[in-house]
């Protein structure tokens, strides 16, 4: 391999200064000459139609200067979520929302906005707004939903023979033949799971700024993840061509995970209407109440697993179900379920598979993408039948796992190859972190308390070609000084890549980090890319910088070759300097300049002194990097060491380790990073984050106080363990992380606990009011 230079070294984020002082710039930060400020009236009713809406009294109120429904809103249906950009062609665009529409299908579904000078107006323009309901039947529960009896929340959009209210198409993934191998199976065990609604409680709630130029050009600083597929909706939303809206970040987002993909709590195409309404720009700020009952949350599924085995433990056939609730809008409810299985399956080696999953329209908050994207959900399922598995067969259940892993080049269901993998390595590192050997004969700290060991493995996707609409392009131009200024459409979000992409380039390049600049998440200085979601920032959006560096390197070295009298294979461009191959000694080398090279064989010129007498002869040089990138499986591992009391239930979690195949680290301490971040919130999904709802479609967790989200005090020692691979495919060998390590923590968690107390808990959040109840029926 060849040697790398600044790729997969630790250097320090540049964002850390500006986010550790208070000066980096986010949209709730934002304010602009004469801005407005939004509020939005919400459906106090699960289901019910619009008979009457009366606005005069808001709209003579002092300091008020647009108010907004469904009588003067948009009329397009759209999606959201963004599928409507992102689905590839064989499957159907699910469009089922307007902006404002007479009816309303969940607790907070917006019914009017309003802009005003103050906040408080704002406010209190909602008080004056009078609207008249007539309710409508309103259903909860999927399976219920998809009774003849239910109410058919789209009409007849997801009418189906297999049910009411199912949006999309029914993902159906065969492989093999499933019945046989069940049926030439030694041992079967089939058992269903539940999981839970949970949030991604990102930091930076749902906001946005719009303003309206004097010739109709559309600016929206978001929050989104994906400011070009936002743009393109926004167009089709207003009917505004996508080339006069310009969508941006200020330019930071205050966390994603999922949440922000497309427009999930409508913020931009709210203050985008008001803004064209009052002629001034519009800001709108969710409360962090908003944000829990008016975006997206995670899919709560019934997932049931029916797996088979020889008795020498070798997987036969494993058959998946999955019903996800997707709440009141489609969003991601057809694309979803098809990564859950195709993730779900893709662990293990196992020649007969099937898969059968769908969504569900209800009455609840319109569920969305969240970190893992159906994978969290399937990996718990089948990773607890897997241990169960192994207590059937008599066998350890890490030895179970690494017979059945898949390894490179061996078949399975996904449409491009395993061409690298060092699972088995994390399992092997993981395994010595955590202490499995001793797993049979651990101790707990009291005589009221059990102590058990669990593990889990799991896969994931480096992008979401060829699943959906996944390519990159990026901008990348040599200032007349040597320095470098690249632009690409991906947003910065917490995850480093302001960082890492530059080390990219400046590996593919040749330069140094500190003469490159790199420009982000802004439509219009960049060309389009997909943004920042299925972990593919520094895989795909990297080859493209990547890809646009190398075009311009190759540039500039056939630009230096007449002057080296050579050609520009036997020229290098490294360390700032261009000089010929044949020099070893590149710190020893003289400096010259370009016109005196040929004079000078063993001589360096440097950057600056080409790019300038390029310059002069009126060449620069730039190129676009353009790719559409294809596909490398991330590996990972989790354990988990518990510690339960047996009289309360309490769960205590001792130790967590993971140990993550990113192929190569482009940035180990960014990486470091997302595994403990992705391990704590998936400590959370295991233990006690979920959202529940009243008999009236209300959320009752709606804020930080109700809704248990791990706080420092609860996270356990942690070790993060890199283990690379070099994926040929990536750039510099280096595949997704970002969603990989909230897969597995759950399964593990919920291995360990069943290893202490000898139950299967089949329902998340596994919570001491659970526990308790399994371990003391009688009571």
């Amino acid at each position: 391999m060849t040697k790398l230079h600044v790729v997969g070294k630790n250097v320090d984020r540049r964002d850390g200064v500006d986010k550790t002082t208070g000066r980096a710039l986010f949209t709730s930060d934002m304010a602009l000459p004469n801005m407005l400020h939004a509020k939005v009236l919400r459906s106090p009713h699960a289901h019910a139609r619009i008979v009457s809406i009366d606005t005069s009294e808001a709209e003579k109120l002092h300091g008020v200067h647009a108010v907004m429904t469904h009588k003067n809103g948009p009329k397009n249906l759209f999606n959201a979520a963004a599928p409507m950009f992102l689905t590839v062609s064989n499957l159907e665009r699910v469009l089922d929302q307007y902006l404002f529409d007479e009816i309303v299908r969940y607790v907070g579904d917006e019914v009017a906005a309003v802009a005003a000078t103050t906040e408080a107006i704002a406010e209190q323009a909602l008080t004056l707004i009078k609207v008249g309901y007539e309710l409508l039947p309103a259903v909860f529960d999927p399976e219920e939903a998809m009774g003849a009896d239910s109410p058919a929340l789209h009409g007849e959009k997801g009418c189906t023979p297999e049910g009411k209210n199912i949006p999309g198409e029914i993902i159906k993934i065969p492989y093999g033949d499933v019945e046989k191998g069940l049926a030439e199976s030694d041992v079967v065990i089939e058992k269903s799971f539940k999981l839970p609604i949970v949030k991604q409680v990102q930091m930076e709630t749902q906001s946005a700024v719009a303003q309206v130029s004097g010739s109709g050009e559309v600016t929206v600083w978001s929050t989104t993840q994906t400011p070009h597929p936002s743009r393109a909706i926004l167009g089709k939303i207003f009917d505004v061509p996508a080339s006069k809206i310009r969508v941006l970040a200020p330019p930071y987002v205050g966390g994603g995970f999922g949440v922000r993909i497309g427009l999930s709590g409508l913020a931009e195409p709210i203050v985008m209407g008001l803004a064209l309404l009052a002629k001034r720009p519009v800001k709108l700020v969710y409360s962090r109440k908003e944000d829990f009952i008016a975006s997206d949350t995670r899919h709560p599924a019934t997932i049931t697993v029916k797996l088979g085995a020889k008795k020498d433990g070798t997987f036969n056939a494993l058959d998946l179900k999955a019903i996800f609730n997707t709440g009141a809008y489609c969003g991601f409810g057809t694309e979803l379920p098809g990564v859950c299985g195709a993730m779900t399956l893709a662990i293990y080696r196992i020649p007969n598979q099937r898969y059968f999953g769908h969504s569900v329209y209800t009455n609840h908050t319109s569920s969305g993408a969240m970190r893992g994207f159906g994978n969290p959900q399937g990996n718990f399922a089948l990773e607890q039948v897997v241990d169960m598995m192994a207590d059937e067969l008599g066998m350890n259940s890490y030895d179970l796992r690494m017979k059945n892993i898949m390894k490179v080049n061996d078949p399975w269901c996904l449409p491009f190859p395993c061409l690298s993998s060092e699972l088995a390595e994390c399992m092997k590192q993981g395994s010595e972190s955590i202490g499995w050997k001793d797993r049979a004969s651990l101790k707990s700290s009291a005589p009221n308390k059990v102590r058990g060991m669990g593990m889990a493995v799991g896969t994931h996707v480096s992008n979401a070609w060829p699943f959906c609409v996944d390519y990159d392009n990026a901008y990348f131009t040599v200032q007349s000084d040597g320095t470098v200024q690249v632009s690409s459409g991906v947003p910065e979000m917490g995850t480093g890549i302001c960082t890492s992409l530059v080390q990219i380039a400046a590996e593919a390049f040749g330069t140094d980090m500190e003469n490159i600049s790199l420009s982000f998440g802004d439509t219009l200085t960049s060309p389009f890319d997909i943004g920042g979601h299925a972990s593919r920032t520094c895989y795909a959006a990297g080859l493209a910088i990547k890809a646009a560096a190398e075009d311009a390197k190759q540039q500039m070295l056939e630009y230096a070759a007449p002057y080296f009298d050579t050609s520009p294979d036997a020229l290098t461009l490294q360390y700032g300097h261009i000089f010929m191959s044949s020099v070893t000694a590149i710190d020893e080398a003289p400096c010259v300049t370009l016109d005196d090279a040929k004079e000078h064989p063993t001589g360096k010129v440097t950057l600056e002194n080409i790019a300038y007498h390029a310059h002069v002869r009126n060449k620069q040089f730039i190129s676009v990097g353009k790719i559409v990138p294809k596909n490398a499986p991330p590996w990972h591992v989790c354990f988990a060491d518990v510690e339960v009391d047996t009289e309360t239930g309490k769960v205590e979690v001792l130790k967590l380790t993971a140990a993550h195949d990113v192929g190569t680290a482009v940035n180990p301490m960014i990486v470091e990073g997302q595994i403990e971040g992705g391990v704590v919130q998936g400590l959370g999904y295991a233990l006690t984050e979920e959202i529940r709802y009243n008999d009236k479609g209300v959320q009752t967790h709606s804020n930080m106080h109700s809704y248990m989200l791990p706080t420092a005090e609860d996270i356990p020692p942690m070790e993060s363990i890199i283990v690379e691979s070099h994926d040929p495919t990536g750039p510099f060998g280096a595949k997704g992380a970002g969603e990989c390590s909230l897969v597995c923590p759950a399964s593990a968690i919920g291995n360990a606990i069943a290893n202490a107390t000898g139950v299967r808990f089949t329902e998340l959040p596994m919570t001491p009011e659970r526990i308790f109840a399994r371990l003391h029926p009688e009571d």
